[in-house]
């Protein structure tokens, strides 16, 4: 019997890997990644520059021309921009200067001249519209530069208009020892929702797909009735739902892979110019790494990985017993396709519910559904990871998980016996039903 079942599951999966289509699909993945990770380098190389300075001219009347470029270094340093600015100071006329931006996009015009019921004006001149972080750059730095000049004239000494232009030093404190700062909080869920959740979603649609697809196809060609005559059931049930388990398992490490493979051919190419985009994705990721270690995160990820990990299988293991139920009641893919509907919508609440479960502190609606199955491994992984469940929760989620798989491989086995040799749709729901009482 376990000689019937390691063959069959090993067929199911030949058939899954061993394909054209499986390997032609990850080369294409692999390429998509490094490309993605590189994706400034593929734009330079096809004549775009993420790198191209923008030179800032600055036409000033008003003599504020060293505040305002030391108030615009420091708001673009702050916000990741200073590589890509150039500041200058010139006296050319102002129509001249109009004339030099025709058919250019590196190069604005700060014009600053004296007013007298606001202490001064500006105007931004370009050649094409510079975009909204730019346009706020230069207006955050002007509008700097006029509380100066109306402090200055105020009549205030040099320490009093320090004192009052210095940043206000803001600390936060907790009175509670076990509240986490919220930012924390925020970084570890987005953390888990990119590394875990987010994967795991598109995995679970592939598995559920996959388990349609195929029982559909022993069913259309017949092949259902060779295969039943030589196995039981039981067998030929389990073989599905281990070989599309451990199919969706192998594909996301291979996901993983292709993320590790397309950093390092990033670092060797040395690539800087995503700075523009995104910021540097290695110094990126370096900063967001020391960020969640500064949580205590790390030693909290080494104490839940197992469950975790436990508790995502056990989740796949039971999406592919409902899917394998349910393809065994169709006749087609087109009504396995319908009938799937149902287990959509439980992975998008789940997914939903995750994304919304840091939003909703201490909600108590969303930490009874990280005990729900089929919702508790989007769930309680997001939950324990913020602090507002324990790992014993996360344990209890995963025996619950544990013991909701056994009960609907139980049943769902008499459904599956009935079901798939069924070519018939009449009366398809008291067939199932009945089915349920038989042992």
């Amino acid at each position: 019997m376990k000689n019937k079942l390691k063959f069959l599951t090993k067929q199911s999966l030949d058939k899954k890997i061993k394909t054209k289509w499986f390997k032609g699909v990850n080369i294409l993945l692999l390429v998509l990644f490094v490309l993605i990770m590189n994706v400034d380098r593929v734009i330079s190389f096809f004549g775009g520059d993420f790198e191209e300075q923008i030179t800032i001219y600055v036409k000033d009347e008003v003599n504020v021309y060293d505040s305002f470029v030391s108030s615009f270094e420091s708001t673009s340093e702050m916000l990741g921009e200073s590589k890509n600015f150039v500041i200058e100071q010139t006296t050319e006329d102002l129509e001249v200067l109009k004339e030099e931006l025709t058919n250019t996009t590196d190069k604005i015009l700060v014009h600053i001249y004296p007013d007298e019921a606001n202490y001064m004006k500006a105007s931004i001149i370009s050649y094409e519209d510079i975009g909204t972080v730019s346009t706020q750059l230069i207006s955050s730095s002007i509008n700097s530069v006029k509380s100066l000049v109306a402090v200055s004239e105020s009549g205030l000494t040099e320490e009093q208009i320090n004192a009052l232009t210095t940043p206000v030093e803001i600390e936060t404190i907790l009175t509670n020892p076990d509240v986490e700062n919220q930012a924390g909080k925020d970084i570890v869920a987005a953390g888990v929702m990119l590394i875990f959740i987010l994967p795991c979603f598109f995995l679970l649609i592939m598995l559920v797909q996959m388990i349609g697809a195929e029982v559909n196809d022993e069913k259309s060609t017949r092949s259902m009735e060779i295969i039943i005559s030589n196995v039981p059931p039981k067998i030929h049930f389990l073989s599905k739902i281990f070989a599309s388990t451990a199919f969706v398992i192998i594909q996301g490490l291979l996901l993983i892979l292709y993320g590790g493979i397309a950093l390092i051919v990033r670092n060797m190419l040395g690539g800087t110019g995503l700075a523009a985009v995104s910021g540097e994705v290695t110094s990126q990721i370096g900063e967001i790494l020391q960020m969640v270690k500064d949580t205590g995160v790390f030693s909290l990820l080494l104490q839940g990985l197992p469950i975790i990990l436990i508790l995502f299988v056990l989740s796949f293991i039971a999406y592919a017993i409902v899917a394998g139920v349910l393809a065994s009641m169709t006749t087609s893919i087109e009504d396995f396709q319908q009938l799937q509907t149902p287990i959509m919508l439980i992975i998008l609440v789940g997914y939903y519910l995750a994304i919304m479960a840091v939003q909703f502190d201490g909600s108590v609606f969303i930490e009874i559904a990280s005990y729900v199955p089929m919702l508790s491994f989007l769930l309680s992984p997001v939950l324990y990871m913020i602090g507002q469940i324990t790992i014993w929760q996360m344990l209890l989620s995963t025996i619950i998980m544990a013991l909701f798989t056994w009960v609907i491989f139980r049943y769902g086995l008499r459904i599956y016996k009935v079901g798939i040799l069924n070519y018939s749709s009449s009366k398809l729901w008291k067939k199932m039903f009945k089915s349920l009482k038989q042992k």
